[in-house]
């Protein structure tokens, strides 16, 4: 079976012209979500993380079964005013606004490894955010792995000068 077929496209959602892509029915199948999770670990294992960080709220169900399946730690990154201990946040633009992401600020030791995982890369801003965040926590980032990258929306570029090592297990193009 192919994975990507799993992955429902809803056309004109949330807006005319945008195709959504629908991640509810790979999550919904366990050999699918387990095969897709299993991909992520393959791209994350050689770059030897100490810690996985999850985007609010769909990287943390990849992020976590990833690091689950690695042995390793979870760092949440929230939406703004969801975390309860003092934070760091970094604001973003968006397409028709600006948000803010939060992490803990003891989250993570100086120097510790860590690779960021969300359900999608689009336009890269909020991925790029939370890498900015890790990175003031004093981590280092040495990947960003995504389920779905949107290539059209070269989300991707604004990695190209960081050494943070970009990968996505499903490439859409239109």
């Amino acid at each position: 079976m192919d994975l990507q077929e799993m992955i429902r496209t809803i056309p004109n959602y949330p807006k005319e012209g945008i195709k959504y892509r629908d991640i509810t029915t790979l999550i919904k199948d366990g050999p699918s979500f387990r095969a897709s999770i299993d991909r992520l670990v393959k791209y994350c294992e050689p770059l030897k993380p100490d810690l996985i960080a999850g985007i609010d709220a769909r990287g943390f169900i990849f992020g976590s079964a990833v690091a689950y399946k690695m042995n390793l730690g979870f760092i949440p990154i929230r939406k703004e005013g969801k975390l309860p201990a003092k934070t760091l946040n970094e604001h973003y633009e968006l397409e028709y606004g600006t948000d803010c992401l939060e992490i803990h600020e003891d989250a993570i030791q100086q120097g510790e490894k860590v690779v960021l995982v969300d359900d999608l890369l689009a336009t890269g801003g909020t991925a790029k955010a939370a890498q900015a965040l890790l990175t003031r926590c004093g981590s280092k980032v040495v990947g960003a792995g995504f389920l779905i990258e949107l290539n059209l929306l070269n989300g991707r570029n604004l990695f190209r000068h960081t050494d943070t090592e970009v990968f996505s297990i499903f490439d859409f193009d239109d």
